[in-house]
């Protein structure tokens, strides 16, 4: 029986609270076939239900032909992108599974440094994966923003886009918001 060699992961506590994590699922083999409208739709409701449970929120997500990117941020003391991606992976593969489809055994992850969670450094970073459809060449140079398989997702807050000019400075209002207020108003 062959042992798996697993990514180490740092500390949990780098995950929890207010972490922001840039998250990494491959399809097993690179495989490409799976990524369709009907898949996006599927994708946002699993990555709905797995953010509003943890209390989390998603800046920015790409679906790319064989993998997904995703960054996630904690909105509260409790939020925990561990046990969020241990709730998160096994559903979306079961999906992908119904289509012959599989994702690679485990996720690779980034958590965001101090100097990276800053405003400048923490917003390029979500564009460099916003613009990973551009160095793919799915999109011409500088249409990154018409690729339809990017988009974020703030649980309560359909109406933010990524790409409209006001987005950062709604997002950050948003998540002071929840972070302070919580995700449900009495």
């Amino acid at each position: 029986m062959n042992k798996r060699d697993h990514l180490r992961r740092l500390e949990r506590e780098h995950y929890q609270g207010d972490a922001i994590v840039h998250w990494t699922l491959t399809m097993v083999e690179r495989k490409r076939g799976w990524l369709s409208a009907m898949f996006l739709y599927r994708f946002r409701e699993l990555l709905t239900h797995t953010l509003f449970r943890y209390g989390l929120a998603c800046p920015m997500f790409c679906l790319m032909p064989d993998h997904i990117h995703m960054v996630w941020m904690g909105l509260c003391d409790g939020s925990d992108q561990l046990n969020a991606m241990k709730h998160f992976r096994p559903r979306c593969n079961e999906s992908l599974e119904r289509i012959g489809f599989d994702l690679q055994d485990q996720a690779y992850d980034h958590v965001f440094t101090d100097e990276e969670r800053r405003d400048t450094e923490f917003q390029n970073t979500c564009q460099y994966i916003a613009r990973n459809p551009e160095r793919a060449g799915l999109v011409e140079p500088d249409t990154f923003a018409s690729y339809r398989f990017t988009g974020c997702l703030v649980p309560g807050y359909p109406e933010l886009r990524p790409f409209v000019a006001d987005y950062w400075d709604r997002f950050d209002k948003v998540i002071s918001f929840l972070r302070k207020d919580g995700l449900m108003r009495t």
